[in-house]
């Protein structure tokens, strides 16, 4: 029982990572969007967030945990809003290629937290926030006593956060005007436009915004499931293609990525621990084929994804293209 319960809370915590990633990208997908700069937003929310509790910490002799967790989350959201902007301003208003865009702010954001996280580490292997890990990661559930708690009421403020924003993105796409107005820039922008929707003031919206709920994830993983812990590696970067297979995973719908994130961590940590709750040793080719896991479920998805071809389950219909308004 325990090995479970070690499994299922490492696959919360691994979902909520990849969860915001896809949160964030739904909704700038559903304004026609395609970035393909996830993993490097998600790393510049992660630098930016784990810097300014870092310095925060290390310059206040009594560090308040409410500013600490203030100046970590804005620092976070404002820094891959930033990234947002930048990607929305080359495939908005330049009409750049986004698959290219998308790629290029990949391995900005990839470099630019490498190579500036690199200097708080000052020859160190890693550099810490330590008070900032104890903030984010305190049980906010922690009285709730037995199994029930570990499972369900043993985790960080973020990881609820980030089930109330998938709620709070699916109620405000499909019960609200500007949500469907959203929806309507994505799957025709022409006809959009035409209504008197504003389409590029939505895009600009829904790319930032996406964006800054992207980087959050970042943050959750240095500061939370990374214990507070920066270093140089590429594990963001993976955890951000991840986010973005999820996107399909869930066909576009914020609600799925509440399961289908855990379910993915699940996957993800399969080769971990389902030695030990079966009780024998896999060899090492077996432990390769079962990290596939996560990768062939996507796949097997998308395929009937496509086989159905039902409207619901489709991308929006102008995903990847640039609008010209002269031509509509």
């Amino acid at each position: 029982m325990e090995v479970f319960i070690a499994w299922f809370t490492a696959a919360v915590s691994f979902g909520t990572i990849i969860m915001y990633g896809s949160l964030g990208e739904i909704i700038t997908e559903k304004a026609g969007h395609l970035n393909l700069g996830v993993p490097g937003i998600m790393y510049l929310g992660a630098f930016a967030g784990f810097v300014s509790s870092f310095y925060y910490e290390t310059l206040s002799s009594k560090p308040n945990a409410a500013v600490c967790i203030i100046i970590s989350m804005v620092a976070s959201f404002a820094a891959s809003a930033l990234g947002g902007l930048v990607y929305a301003f080359i495939t908005v208003t330049l009409k750049a290629n986004q698959n290219v865009t998308g790629l290029a702010l990949t391995i900005f954001g990839t470099g630019f937290a490498n190579v500036f996280g690199a200097f708080l580490m000052k020859d160190q292997v890693y550099a810490a926030a330590l008070y900032a890990n104890g903030v984010f990661a305190k049980d906010i559930f922690g009285f709730v006593p037995g199994t029930v708690g570990k499972l369900f009421f043993s985790y960080g403020f973020l990881v609820y956060l980030a089930i109330i924003l998938a709620v709070v993105i699916h109620l405000m796409l499909n019960k609200t005007r500007a949500g469907l107005n959203l929806r309507a820039v994505g799957e025709n922008p022409a006809t959009a436009d035409a209504a008197g929707i504003p389409v590029n003031k939505y895009k600009y919206l829904a790319t930032c915004l996406g964006a800054g709920v992207t980087g959050i994830g970042g943050l959750f993983y240095t500061i939370d499931y990374n214990h507070g812990i920066w270093s140089t590696t590429s594990i963001i970067e993976s955890l951000g293609w991840l986010a973005l297979a999820l996107v399909i995973f869930t066909t576009w719908k914020p609600l799925n990525a509440i399961w289908g994130s855990y379910l993915f961590g699940f996957l993800y940590w399969l080769y971990q621990f389902l030695p030990g709750i079966l009780g024998i040793t896999l060899p090492n080719y077996t432990t390769k084929l079962l990290e596939m896991i996560p990768y062939v479920i996507t796949i097997l998805v998308l395929l009937f994804v496509s086989f159905r071809k039902k409207k619901e389950n489709q991308p929006p219909a102008h995903l990847g293209l640039s609008y010209f308004r002269e031509e509509r």
